[in-house]
């Protein structure tokens, strides 16, 4: 198969502006309209970085590049670029993506794929997304993976990785920067951080990516692990590939930062085990409530109502099959006995059973301001799970044209507050080959969502959750530099 070679690297979305500090607003409409004082603004650059796909000689890897049509570009809009470069040594870059609005993709069957750095400048720099989607047909790390390639940043937290038997769990480094990072990754159990010798200090080489495997770190085999990556010096993009030998492979993104209040939304219906990895990174024990938001409104799980977690440790807990036939969102609070504690989650999801299962990750997820999008949708593969709270929500979802050939589609939606909204995205007609889903906030609540991509192969029923935040791609400007271009780094 003649394909590009491609790398996987680390995504990067930073915000900047020439005078003044740029932020993003969020939660219900109050607070969504900028200050008088300040305008709203599309970023003028976007950086994604992707981790190198997978060693196996069983792999086939898709790269999707995808821009929305939004607020400085329109329609078709060109004028900037959009470019994936693998990481050093550094061979051909992947078919750029040159207009918004329409899907470009590569693929790839090396086992030696590297991983990838991306720049999107102009009018695709505003919500630009790319997918890394691989499928491995055979083999003890026989799965989908997937992963939205993330912005570099200086700190991450994976509660749901594990050095346990079965398991070979990696997190991948990726250094957009042409300046060497240096790293600390910290691992923290069910009784504290455990101590290795090798965990401190790693040097990430400029316009390079770094995979360390997890069991070199320590010596102890350990079932539910969180992972705290924090750059000392420069920045980095970091996510978890994990391979169960019976369960299957997918990868771990990071959860969002740590807070009182966290939604895990898009459980699949037929999930035959959810098991819930929370941590508690300060100094007070965290009580928390449990609740499940199904199609229909908000339920307490039976036997799960509230979680314990000790400071500074790692708690898990199996909820079982807690959907039961009915897609739903998990939504953890803080007890009212006293001040909210900030915590970390994830969930580890299981569909199939015995040879024929699959495992795929859902971290706690940011909330939609504006939009999100996410690449790399096939035709009747793939599930939106929206999740509404505090009040209603009204969305609209605009599937893209077709990679090959397709006429984009949309509808908009109400998500009722506290329930989840399971559906299929509207399906571009005439679709050939894939296309991409935004997700837009209009009014309402906050609002939370994630996709299931749904492969199934010989009998296994693979399957990848990818979650998406706001896409960071407008922001808010002091009025007295809202004539100054808004970059991002």
């Amino acid at each position: 198969m003649n394909r590009s070679t491609l790398s996987l690297a680390g995504a990067v979305v930073a915000l900047a502006v020439l005078t003044g500090a740029a932020s993003m607003t969020g939660g219900d409409d109050s607070h969504t309209a900028p200050a008088a004082s300040a305008s709203r603004l599309p970023v003028q650059r976007s950086t994604l970085l992707c981790p190198e796909p997978s060693t196996s000689e069983f792999a086939d890897t898709t790269y999707t590049s995808f821009t929305p049509p939004g607020s400085g570009s329109g329609t078709g809009a060109s004028g900037g670029d959009a470019t994936l470069l693998p990481a050093t040594p550094k061979p051909k870059a992947l078919k750029p993506l040159t207009s918004t609005g329409k899907p470009v993709t590569s693929s790839t069957d090396k086992s030696d794929s590297p991983a990838l750095i991306g720049t999107a400048n102009g009018p695709l720099a505003p919500g630009w997304s790319v997918q890394q989607t691989t499928v491995v047909s055979d083999g003890p790390g026989r799965g989908l993976l997937g992963t939205s390639c993330v912005a570099p940043d200086s700190e991450f937290w994976f509660p749901g990785a594990s050095t346990q038997d079965g398991r070979q769990d990696y997190v991948h480094l990726v250094n957009p920067d042409e300046t060497p990072a240096v790293v600390d990754v910290d691992l923290y159990g069910k009784d504290g951080q455990l101590k290795g010798s090798t965990g401190d200090g790693i040097t990430v080489p400029g316009n390079s990516s770094k995979p360390v495997l997890l069991s070199t770190l320590i010596a102890d085999k350990v079932q539910d692990l969180t992972v705290h990556v924090v750059a000392r010096s420069g920045r980095v993009g970091a996510a978890v590939q994990a391979t169960d030998n019976k369960a299957g492979t997918d990868w771990l993104p990071a959860a969002a930062q740590p807070a009182g209040d966290l939604v895990m939304p898009g459980i699949p219906a037929d999930a035959t085990d959810v098991r819930l990895i929370a941590y508690a990174p300060g100094s007070d024990d965290a009580d928390l409530t449990l609740k499940l938001a199904t199609s229909t409104g908000s339920i307490t799980p039976a036997g799960h109502e509230t979680l314990h977690v000790r400071s500074g440790m790692t708690t898990a807990v199996d909820l079982g099959d807690l959907t039961k036939g009915d897609a739903g969102s998990l939504v953890i609070g803080s007890s009212t006995s006293h001040s909210p504690v900030p915590v970390v989650a994830a969930l580890r999801i299981t569909r199939g059973k015995g040879s024929k299962q699959e495992i795929a990750f859902l971290p706690a997820t940011s909330p939609i301001d504006r939009q999100a999008t996410v690449a790399d949708n096939r035709a009747k593969g793939s599930t939106l799970a929206l999740t509404a709270t505090g009040k209603d929500v009204s969305v609209k979802i605009t599937s893209s044209a077709g990679s090959t050939a397709g006429t984009g589609a949309g509808k908009t939606v109400t998500v009722k507050a506290g329930s989840t909204l399971s559906m299929a995205p509207p399906e571009p007609s005439g679709l050939k080959g894939s296309y991409a889903v935004t997700v837009q906030r209009l009014s309402g609540g906050q609002l939370y969502a994630s996709r299931m991509l749904a492969l199934p192969l010989d009998g296994v029923p693979m399957f990848t959750i990818q979650p998406m935040p706001d896409d960071q791609g407008m922001v808010d400007v002091p009025q007295a530099a809202s004539d100054l271009r808004v970059l991002q780094h």
